[in-house]
């Protein structure tokens, strides 16, 4: 499966660094910098970790490996985007 722009997926945490999280959804690569992920912007919310299964948006399809964010803020976004005719994936059902 390719990743596209705006495109929503649920992705598995496959590593976990300092700077974000290596990300794999149906077989492809992503990644999911430390800024994007919700734990970065509330203490309430745990850091990534190995196995976890999170909800996210892609931002940039070009990068090596595909850019994405799980806040709900980047997903409202694309959502947005997409209903005016953005480039990208659906909402899933």
């Amino acid at each position: 499966m390719t990743l596209k722009n705006h495109q929503e997926t649920t992705v598995t945490v496959t590593a976990v660094a300092s700077v974000g999280s290596q990300v794999r959804a149906d077989g492809t690569s992503g990644f999911i910098d430390q800024a994007k992920h919700p734990s970065w912007w509330s203490p309430d919310v745990p850091p990534p970790r190995v196995g976890d299964r999170l909800h996210a948006v892609v931002l940039d399809d070009s990068r090596t490996p595909p850019r994405l964010s799980a806040l709900r803020e980047d997903i409202e976004i694309a959502r947005a985007l997409r209903s005016v005719g953005g480039e990208g994936g659906t909402t899933p059902a």
